[in-house]
């Protein structure tokens, strides 16, 4: 099963329709905090603790798990932001059926406690926190005792995954029927700690109709179109994938690009070097070809054999006319995939819709946060949220957006995207987005369409790193990645 994403009107259309289809809007909320105690009891063992509620649907699930946990022999101490006279509908009901003492919600409420539950706030929140909320969170932070938020951390907008004031980290966060925006995109992955997606009763085919087409990145979303080997193939049917070096100081990231394609199952790679450069490039390539060209005349030349089906260009090329040049040069080569990074993006500053004008279906961009705002200007401060940002610019350019950073986003022009979240902070390193590249390049060389190329790069990209752990450089990555396949392909 892919892992949709939900938006929060998603989310609360879904539990309108499965109320009026006849479920008690009191069972979904059982359902719920039940669930919440579950998650929490197999990841810790007894012991006092804290349960925080508020003053809406949040806080009637506070009251349900802590009804769970006392009726398992737990030591529970619960407070509420208002009085339970003040309750209303849902709530209110659950309030009822706690035979345990309700404190008022304060600092002194986390006193002797040592596991805290956080069910003061929803995803829904819309506002700043602040007042004795804000200092219970600094308290929370202070506390060397783990938190459990119900839905999300309270403070953490569910749509965009963006702090409102303050919030706690919380070491385990639980959720209903699926993820939502705030629980992948930062900075709500990290605040949310562990995710753990509970089933309330909603069933699955209403979640599918209301989904929109935006996923968490995982195997499940991309497998199918995963490139498979041949008992009778050979190198010549897996592609030819092409990387484009700079000049005689700035090879290293062609070279690193064109690993990451062979490393991920291209039959055959090649590096385009300006002829300054080959014998720097020869120097250090042993699997990988060499093959010199000279200008946009010399590439076009290359890549009038058809049988060189994919290519990266900008990693190390340079900013200005001369890397726009060869860019156009790919892009009007008939039938050939692209990538186009760094350089290749920055060369068309102020003038976007040059390179826009002959992007194709198997082009994929994957600009960082600083070459995308070169490319569409002023785009991330507008957008909401980087996944907005990401399907605005798939739209406007017409190409697959691989807006990289700890959250990478992947978007297609239809509306299609996937939200990238085994990252691990080791890939913050130079080089490392030349891999990426690569291993995009590769994908596509052998065949796989644009977006699921995209899509399956940058989960084998954060899984590698992931493998080699801290002291990762980018060298480091294609060596993780037969690891990574073979676990992917059992």
């Amino acid at each position: 099963m892919t892992h949709e994403i939900l938006t929060l009107q998603q989310m609360v259309e879904a539990d309108r329709r499965t109320i009026e289809g006849g479920v008690l809007g009191a069972d979904l909320m059982e359902a719920a905090g039940q669930g919440c105690a579950e998650a929490l009891c197999a990841r810790w063992r007894p012991r006092p603790v804290a349960v925080l509620c508020g003053p809406g649907n949040n806080g009637g699930d506070g009251f349900v798990i802590a009804r769970a946990l006392s009726a398992r022999g737990w030591d529970v101490r619960l407070s509420c932001l208002v009085p339970v006279s003040k309750l209303k509908g849902d709530a209110a009901h659950m309030a009822a059926l706690w035979d345990g003492e309700v404190f008022p919600l304060s600092t002194d409420s986390l006193s002797g406690a040592e596991l805290i539950v956080d069910a003061i706030f929803g995803a829904g929140l819309s506002k700043p926190v602040s007042g004795v909320v804000a200092e219970i969170f600094s308290a929370c932070t202070a506390s060397p005792w783990p938190v459990m938020a119900v839905d999300v951390p309270s403070g953490l907008d569910g749509a965009s995954g963006k702090i409102l004031g303050s919030a706690p980290v919380a070491d385990l966060t639980v959720t209903f029927a699926r993820k939502k925006l705030g629980h992948v995109l930062m900075p709500g992955r990290v605040q949310c700690g562990d995710v753990v997606v509970v089933d309330i009763g909603i069933p699955d085919e209403m979640i599918a109709r209301l989904c929109g087409p935006v996923f968490e990145n995982t195997p499940s979303l991309w497998r199918s179109h995963f490139p498979q080997f041949n008992a009778q193939g050979h190198k010549y049917n897996r592609g030819h994938a092409v990387a484009v070096s700079g000049g005689p100081s700035h090879t290293g990231a062609a070279r690193l690009a064109a690993r990451g394609a062979l490393r991920v199952g291209a039959g055959l790679v090649s590096v385009a070097s300006p002829k300054a450069a080959v014998l720097v490039n020869a120097a250090h390539l042993t699997t990988e070809m060499v093959r010199a060209f000279d200008g946009p005349l010399g590439l076009d030349e290359m890549l009038q054999d058809r049988r060189k089906n994919a290519v990266i260009i900008g990693p190390g090329c340079g900013v200005g006319e001369r890397t726009a040049a060869l860019v156009r040069t790919v892009l009007r080569a008939g039938g050939c995939a692209a990538v186009l990074d760094a350089d290749a993006l920055t060369s068309f500053e102020g003038r976007p819709q040059m390179l826009f004008d002959l992007i194709h279906e198997r082009v994929v961009l994957t600009p960082h946060a600083g070459e995308f705002q070169r490319l569409f200007s002023g785009l991330l401060k507008q957008a909401p949220h980087r996944l907005d940002a990401a399907l605005t610019a798939a739209r406007e350019s017409g190409a697959i957006i691989v807006l990289k950073g700890h959250d990478t986003v992947i978007a297609a022009p239809g509306g299609r995207a996937a939200i990238n979240t085994n990252a691990p902070p080791f890939l913050a390193t130079a080089g490392s987005g030349d891999v990426l590249g690569g291993i995009i390049t590769g994908l596509l060389a052998q065949g796989a369409p644009a977006f699921e190329a995209a899509c399956a790069g940058v989960w084998l990209h954060g899984e590698a790193g992931n493998r080699f752990g801290r002291g990762l450089i980018a060298e480091d990555l294609p060596q993780a990645l037969p690891a990574v396949l073979q676990e992917l392909g059992a």
